[in-house]
Order: structure tokens, then sequence, then C-alpha cells
């Protein structure tokens, strides 16, 4: 029984290597007389087609070494920087401070084109004073970088070289679980290593890096991946680039991934013409309605959305009729049920393209339109704002509260001229417990508009006690929406 799942297993794998079944060498009497069965054969034939795979994709991939010079501040330490620390260190303690030191790495690339550009982590070539690739004949390159993409670890590099044996790419989106994964890179200086394993899964997200776009839906591997693969490829069982080796989780555990090479290599197109990558978005800070209780209570009538918390200044969010606490369900008809789907939804689209927003707010369906920017830099928290000292007004929640005035509006430095400013946040309040802080202003209260501590106090008498008020809040730059009960 296990004979006959093992054939019938590498038939299929045999059938989809390489187009055809890849050609066999006569076997001699003495290999025939001793062969078993057929299913020796079957191996075999899986065998050629790794063995096919090292000899096509290895002439593609680099080994890419970088130097960085650091000096010394003391006998035992660093400037600052982290590196790895080696049985040889005790070499270098002797050396007065301020003595420079070369530090090596080695990461791996893929060539991209023929004419000597390549594709690599950004992590790899990161602060390096020199670079240097090495072909897998031996041959030698100064590099330069082309342009990087922190936001995904993605860079390209340059070298001055012709007629390169360009790697195949595939098409990552078409990858399935189970399928074989094939990794080649150098880890450990080890030049070259191929690695077999499988796609174990697919769309893992980030590893909580703030700064990696979301849309990254990483390939997780069992293929052994080192220090050194980063940069390297990871392909299928016909040769074809699948992703970029990037990260591990764990050493010899199994658990590596890769950067689905669609996403990699549409960055690197962007790099090699314009030097930059500019990605679409909104301008709004989001979370899954089913990580919102309290908001979720209130809206009943939605099963599934993704969550505006705060809209940001400046951005096309903030020109739109989007408001904090409105519940997206879907962007262009496209379902959004997660924050990961509206993120994939927006970046798919151009910086610039109008898009429609379906939402629902105070049990009542909108369909809001906007236009897609392009996505600065990370936005910085802005500094909790210094309280006014001025005589308390109304209180409620453990906030107190006063009317924005002109004046008070101009002490503070807010653009925003109507609400009630927090002066003051009690100790252990569900207004504390919910982050409100001094400063904030509240602009509208279960969608009514607030412009003085009165309109305060008599929507806080109006709020449902159960459910609790829906409070809208500005907050520096940003708009958010606060639920207190």
């Amino acid at each position: 029984m296990k004979a006959s799942i093992l054939a019938t297993c590498l038939t299929i794998a045999i059938a989809f290597t390489w187009g055809s079944a890849p050609w066999i060498p006569p076997v001699s009497a003495k290999e025939s007389s001793t062969a078993p069965d057929g299913d020796l054969n079957l191996a075999r034939h899986l065998e050629r087609a790794f063995e096919k795979v090292a000899e096509h994709v290895s002439p593609a991939v680099v080994v890419i070494t970088t130097k960085r010079t650091i000096r010394l501040d003391s006998a035992d330490g660093d400037d600052g920087q982290q590196f790895d620390r080696t049985p040889f260190d005790f070499f270098f303690r002797e050396l007065p401070p301020g003595h420079p030191r070369d530090i090596d790495s080695q990461g791996s690339g893929v060539i991209l084109r023929r004419d000597g550009y390549i594709l690599t982590n950004q992590h790899v070539v990161d602060g390096a004073d020199s670079i240097s690739v090495r072909l897998e004949d031996g041959r030698e390159f100064p590099a330069k970088v082309v342009g990087v993409d922190d936001r995904i670890d993605v860079a390209v590099i340059k070298i001055d070289a012709k007629d390169l044996p360009a790697a195949r790419l595939a098409d990552s989106d078409r990858i399935k679980v189970g399928q074989w994964a094939i990794a080649i890179g150098a880890p450990y200086e080890l030049d070259y290593t191929f690695t077999v394993g499988f796609v174990s899964a697919k769309g893992r997200p980030p590893m909580g890096d703030p700064l990696i776009v979301a849309t990254i839906d990483y390939i997780q591997t069992d293929a052994s991946i080192n220090p050194g693969n980063s940069g390297g490829p990871l392909c299928d069982i016909e040769g074809r680039v699948i992703g970029i080796n990037t990260l591990i989780r764990g050493l010899n555990r199994g658990i590596g991934f890769a950067i689905p090479i669609n996403i990699a290599d549409d960055s690197a197109e962007k790099l090699i013409k314009d030097g930059k990558v500019t990605y679409p978005w909104i301008g709004v800070g989001i979370r899954s309605l089913s990580d919102d209780k309290d908001l979720a209570e209130m809206a009943k009538d939605v099963k599934d959305g993704v969550v505006v918390r705060e809209i940001h200044a400046g951005t096309p969010a903030a020109s739109s009729d989007l408001k904090p606490a409105d519940i997206i369900v879907a962007v262009d008809g496209v379902p959004v049920k997660e924050p990961r789907d509206l993120q994939r939804q927006i970046l798919r689209k151009q910086v610039g393209q109008k898009i429609q927003l379906d939402v629902w707010r105070d049990g009542k369906k909108l369909q809001i339109a906007l236009e897609t920017g392009a996505m600065p830099d990370p936005i910085k928290v802005a500094a909790s704002r210094p309280h006014p000292i001025t005589p308390k007004s109304e209180t409620a929640f453990g906030l107190t509260v006063q009317t924005l005035t002109k004046d008070l509006a101009e002490s503070l430095k807010l653009e925003i001229k109507r609400g009630v400013v927090v002066t003051d946040v009690a100790a252990g309040s569900s207004g504390e417990q919910k982050g409100m802080q001094p400063g904030d202003v509240i602009t509208e209260i279960d969608h009514s508009p607030i412009r003085s501590s009165e309109d305060f106090k008599a929507a806080i008498a109006k709020a449902d006690k159960d459910k609790g008020a829906l409070l809208y809040v500005q907050r520096g730059d940003s708009s958010t929406f606060v639920v207190l009960k």
C-alpha cells in the first residue's frame, strides 16, 4: 500500500517537472540487475529533477559580501552598533579606543536582469561601506545600491556586467501549500547550499514590525534557511523563483519565511525605474470589529468589518466624509472583514485612484468616495498637549471638560475651533481606562455635535447607559473615537 502511494506521488511530481519527463541516461546491465523495482526508478526521476533545479538556478544566484567600518569606544565595546560575537573576539580586546574595525557580513541575491540588476534584502546591504558580488563562476564585481524598499525589506543592487544568467520567476499568487520549496544561498558562508522542503503555509503576516507594509503575505517553508540565505531565492520544482528568503523564526526549527516574488519583483521594477517605491494609502488607523467589543454592541446589525480607529490630518480620509467609528465593510464592492483585507485592497490601487467605501454608521449603510494618496514615512505619535489651567466645568466618566474658545484653541495650538477640551482625567476612571488625555477635544457624542460644556452635559444625560456613549475625539493631528460607559 505504502509503495503504491509513493509511486503515485512520484509520478505526479514527475508529470509537472520541467513540462515533460526528464531525460534518463541508459541503465547499464549491472544497474538493471540490481534495481529492486519501478519505485526506485521513480525516485531517480525526482532526484534528477532536483539536480536540474540546482544546475539551472545556481548560476542566477550570487553571494553578496558587505563591509562596514566601526570604531571601538573601549576595549570591550563598540560604538553602540550590535554585531555577532565570535570565539576570536579576544584578539580585538587589546585594541585602543577609537581603533577602526572592519565588519564583514554575507548574504545572497538573485540576478533579475542580464545587464547586472540583482534583487536581495534591504537588510543585507543596509549600512554597507562597500558591496561585493561573487558569481557562481567565481567572477567578482563591486556593486552599488540602486534603491531600497525598507517597508518590505527589498533592495536592488547593480554590477557592471552583461549577458548574465537571469532567474526565471514564477507567479507566487498561484503557489500551493504542500508543493516543493527549494532554497539556494550562502548560509554561514557555505556558498550555494541547496536545501529542500515544502511550502508550509501561505499568507503569513509580518512579525509585528510596524514599518513593514501589511500587504506582505509571507511564504512559510520548512526548507532549511539560516543566516546568509537572506536575499536568496526560494524556488519551485521547475526552478522558478517563488520568493526571496528573508526571515528565520528560530534556528533549526524548520520555520522560515520568504517574500512572495510577485511583491518583491514589483518593488524591484519600481526601484530600477524611479529609485523609490510609493505606496497608496488613505490615512486611517484601523482594527477589526471583533476586537472592538464596545462598538460591536452598538452595531449589532454588522457581523464583520474594519473599524476606523483614527483619521490622520492632511490625508485622503481627512478630506472625505469618513469619520472615526465608521465600520468599513467593502472597497469598490469587494468585502473586507479584517484589517489586512482592507490594507490589501488599498495597496492594490494606484496613488491618486478614486475608490468607494461601503460604510456602516449609526445603523445606516453609507457610500463614501475618496482618492488614495501617497503613503508618507511612518507617522510619529503627537505628544500630549499640556492642559490649560482654567476653571473646571462639567465632569463625567472621570473627564473634566470646558468649552473650547478661540483663545483657548490658540493657546493649545489647535486648528479645530469647536468642541470641549478635556482639562483633567480622574485616576481609575473609565475615561483613563480608555486612554483619554488632557488636551483631547471632544467634538461629537453619539453623532450629535458638541459646541459647549452644556452640550456635553446634555449628551451624556441622553446616552444609553448599557451601550455607553460614543465620543468623537480630536487628539493632536488625528481624530479618533472612544466608547465610555
